[in-house]
């Protein structure tokens, strides 16, 4: 119950709660109004950069949200150009995270990280379409090693967003499940998929490495 209600928090996060508990602390000698707000602050600063342990199903015949957030997207398009792909048609779930949700990304099945891809951008607002084309963004290609199964996950940076954290590296194995990185500070994950059925459905809350987003 303690990990449930004080999770730890992602490494990303260490910097900013120093700081804020250090201004914090300075501004509480002149104003505790002002002192208030910056413990407000430091607890939403804990909050987004928690990183709780999930529990995925550990079969390949689903796939799981590779996010938290809420689906604002699900439709049949072509797969990303940066990748050479523009040629297949794949299966697109969105996953919109706003500034509440965890911002640690997971692997939606096992596989081996065969392509990352990073690509700069601008930061327009992460739930428009044109964000998938146009702001900063991190592709990764991953086969599942017992189907051959492809699957495309990409973080794309979102309005405030600022920075795009991989924790994975090319020719690297993982679990389902597994963390691959984070966005700090609101953004978007998509995933691209052939040959499976939909589960998911738009306006649904999912939570990475848990909620099932498809299935054979």
């Amino acid at each position: 119950m303690f990990n449930s209600i004080f999770p730890k928090i992602h490494k990303e996060g260490y910097k900013f709660l120093a700081i804020s508990i250090i201004a914090t602390f300075f501004v509480l000698l002149f104003s505790k109004f002002l002192g208030l707000l910056l413990i407000l602050l430091t607890i939403w600063i804990y909050y987004f950069f928690r990183d709780p342990d999930r529990f995925s199903i550990n079969d390949d015949n689903y796939l799981v949200s590779p996010a938290d957030g809420v689906i604002t997207n699900i439709s049949e398009q072509v797969g990303p150009v940066e990748l050479q792909l523009e040629n297949t048609t794949f299966t697109k779930v969105s996953v919109f995270m706003n500034v509440f949700n965890c911002h640690v990304n997971r692997t939606p099945l096992s596989g081996k990280v065969e392509e990352i891809n990073y690509k700069p951008g601008k930061f327009f607002n992460a739930s428009l379409d044109k964000a998938s084309e146009e702001n900063e963004r991190n592709y990764y290609k991953i086969i599942c090693e017992k189907t051959g199964e492809e699957i495309i996950i990409v973080q794309i940076a979102g309005l405030i967003a600022r920075r795009i954290v991989c924790e994975v590296e090319q020719g690297q194995n993982l679990k389902q499940g597994d963390r691959i990185g984070m966005i700090r500070f609101g953004s978007r994950v998509d995933i691209f998929f052939k040959n499976k059925k939909t589960l998911a459905k738009l306006g649904q809350n999912v939570v990475a490495g848990e909620s099932l987003i498809a299935s054979i």
